[in-house]
């Protein structure tokens, strides 16, 4: 949901200057956490030229960026030059120019010119932090919005200010929120004062990029913003959830029946403080319903389920949008998790039920942020006890924690009545784990690292997956290994969490090219949003491309003989809300999965494997009104999944139509005739 991880974090400095060189030097510390994890440089130049250094690294990978740019005197971008690498390791470069009146750009992923009728400010593909600076400064210089190129609009508005910093060093510092640069605003925090220098970025919950020497301003900053994003949130919570006085009649719907992996015949359901009450064939005398809706012949079925999630208030919107009325959240930072809960719950914002896995990751530099980062596995245990008190049904391992700790902590969460699920631990397998305790894998990647890595592979930097991509080709999934391991994987009823769509474009898309996982619905979403979908920001350079699309083949082919062989499955994202989980069913219908299975898997498995089946996943009476209404039939053609007209949770309707508009996105398909 964030314009790239460089983009997201906007930053500051303090002001030093270098009496030979005649700049001024802005320093930067990038924090998760509050552990430094980077640093960026800005330069300020003679006429306008500002040169920038940025480099962090989280979870083992980070970008490394620099840009050499011009400013003009209305503060946009005369000329532009960037080089350096991607978060995942591929090549940066972009420049961009403007020559009288022409503006020229080109990066690895595009290129193109345009004459310019007015003032417009050029959007880098991949710009480093300070480029929201630019972009708010110029903005407000010329009214609070401006033509972007290569196309749309930037605009930039005032939110809060404050008055932060140690006596005698206090700043004036002020919240901007910039739209237009994706599915949702980014915010910084500049200094009133002078030629405004940023003085913060933060993404809430996460990583922090202040100016140096102020961190302690930072809880204070995050306060403000999220006051400020929770007014935004909380009018689109009021604007689109429709109030159904109750009971509710659902006319002349074909319910999908979970046995027979179908729709059934034209049906009447009814619905009464937020429960399936009655289910009656299609046209049963009604019996003053408080309010009708017109199925018209639509498909109804269960909420989906996204079985992968790292959720924040802007996706937990797009999941209802894209019929996720369930969400598992797979790591998070646990305040900001509770916090979204309690207002998704409170109707202070729009999202699905959250699932929440407890996150532990053992300490190391490669260390991922978030959750509990231990040292022992006595800490861990501790983090188990945390999650288990407070009714969390599973945890999650990540790569830091050591192999020797993997089955005493599986161990002890079990004996805590805890399923296990995670990432494998460098340098161990995946068959270990499993053979160790773990109820559930995640990630195709970790699966195939079971046979291409060895005892040295470092699984906590891109390694992880640069390694799949190079030697996955070569996997013989006929040899005595593969089929001994997936049937481990089948005996143990071991769960596999796949994410392919997460894959797909990182193994297979040209540089220029649109994302395969997202090219069915880009001309719905907003042209910033296009724009970056041409970009891969794993280095596929070199010849690496078609050895990486043959290696995808055969992860595609390993999914369909985890299928074959009775592998119990779900269906996450780990990425964009809603889109990314009806292109991974895609996916599973394309490895080999049958549609009306891939319905279930979305639905019945992923109410079972999160442990709610009895609350929710297939339509009887007494369970959870969490439904969705779908033009098309999914059970015969998957792709109709995408045409969700109508959305309930616990007795609230949803349109998804106007969801997406308060996104930038245009609509799918119109929602069904309501009566009340």
């Amino acid at each position: 949901m964030k314009r790239l991880a460089a983009a997201a974090l906007a930053c500051t400095a303090a002001l030093t200057v270098s009496a030979a060189q005649g700049d001024t030097t802005l320093d930067y510390d990038v924090l998760y956490v509050g552990k430094k994890s980077g640093a960026q440089t800005v330069v300020l130049g003679d006429g306008g030229r500002v040169r920038v250094s940025f480099s962090y690294r989280d979870n083992g990978r980070g970008p490394d960026i620099e840009e050499d740019f011009t400013l003009l005197q209305d503060g946009t971008f005369g000329r532009y030059r960037q080089t350096g690498r991607t978060t995942f390791g591929a090549v940066l470069d972009e420049r961009f120019t403007i020559s009288g009146r022409r503006a020229s750009w080109q990066s690895p992923s595009e290129r193109g010119q345009q004459a310019l009728t007015g003032p417009a400010i050029y959007l880098p593909s991949q710009g480093s932090p300070e480029t929201n600076a630019v972009i708010v400064r110029a903005t407000q210089k010329a009214g609070g919005r401006l033509a972007a190129l290569p196309g749309s609009e930037l605009r930039s508005e005032r939110l809060a200010s404050a008055r932060v910093g140690p006596a005698g060093s206090e700043r004036e510092v002020a919240l901007y929120a910039i739209f237009g640069t994706g599915l949702q605003p980014d915010y910084v925090w500049l200094e009133t004062a002078g030629d405004m220098p940023l003085f913060a970025s933060i993404n809430i919950g996460g990583s922090r990029v202040m100016r140096a020497g102020f961190a302690d301003a930072g809880d204070e900053l995050e306060r403000l913003q999220r006051d400020a994003e929770s007014g935004w949130l909380a009018g689109i919570a009021k604007s689109a959830t429709q109030a159904l006085p109750q009971p509710i009649l659902i006319r002349n719907v074909r319910i999908f029946d979970t046995r027979a992996r179908s729709l059934g015949e034209p049906a009447d359901v009814y619905v009464n403080e937020g429960r399936i009450a009655a289910i009656y064939p299609a046209s049963s005398p009604a019996r003053d319903p408080a309010t009708v809706i017109d199925g018209a012949g639509r498909a109804l079925l269960p909420g989906l389920f996204d079985m992968h999630s790292h959720e924040d208030a802007w996706n937990a919107a797009l999941q209802i949008a894209g019929g996720v009325t369930t969400s598992r959240d797979l790591g998070n930072y646990n305040d900001d998790l509770a916090r979204l809960r309690a207002d998704i719950a409170a109707g202070r914002a729009v999202g699905p039920h959250i699932e929440p896995a407890g996150y532990i990751e053992g300490e190391s530099p490669f260390a991922s942020r978030g959750g509990f980062v231990v040292a022992s596995v006595a800490e861990a245990e501790q983090a188990v006890d945390w999650y288990a008190e407070r009714g969390y049904r599973q945890v999650k391992l990540y790569n830091s924690i050591k192999p020797e700790w993997a089955g005493p902590i599986a161990a002890y969460a079990h004996a805590r009545g805890l399923r296990v699920s995670g990432h494998v631990p460098a340098f161990s397998r995946s068959e270990r784990v499993v053979r160790e305790g773990y109820d559930e894998l995640q990630h195709i990647n970790q699966m195939v690292l079971n046979f291409v890595s060895d005892q040295d592979t470092d699984s906590r930097t891109i390694l992880r997956f640069n390694l799949v991509g190079d030697r996955a080709k070569d996997l013989d999934l006929d040899s005595p290994q593969v089929k001994d391991f997936i049937q481990l994987l089948a005996e143990r009823q071991t769960v596999i969490d796949a994410t392919m769509a997460t894959f797909e474009a990182s193994y297979t898309q040209k540089p220029g090219d649109m994302n395969p996982s997202l090219a069915m619905v880009v001309d719905h979403l907003p042209f910033a949003t296009q724009r970056s979908l041409r970009g891969n920001s794993t280095d596929v350079s070199g010849g690496k491309l078609e050895t990486y699309r043959a290696s995808w083949q055969r992860m595609m082919q390993l999914f369909g003989r985890l299928y074959a062989a009775g592998v119990p499955l779900v269906a996450g994202t780990d990425h964009i809300a809603g889109f990314m989980l009806h292109r991974e069913l895609e996916l599973y219908v394309a490895a080999g999965v049958p549609p009306g299975e891939a319905v279930r898997i979305a639905t019945e498995n992923g109410a079972r494997y999160a442990g709610v089946l009895a609350d929710r996943g297939t339509i009887e009476r007494g369970k959870r009104a969490d439904l969705i209404l779908v033009d098309g039939d999914p059970t015969r053609n998957i792709s109709d999944i995408r045409n969700v007209s109508y959305v309930l949770k616990d007795g609230g309707g949803y349109a998804p139509a106007e969801l997406y508009e308060a996104f930038g996105i245009r609509r799918f398909v119109d929602p069904p005739a309501i009566s009340r």
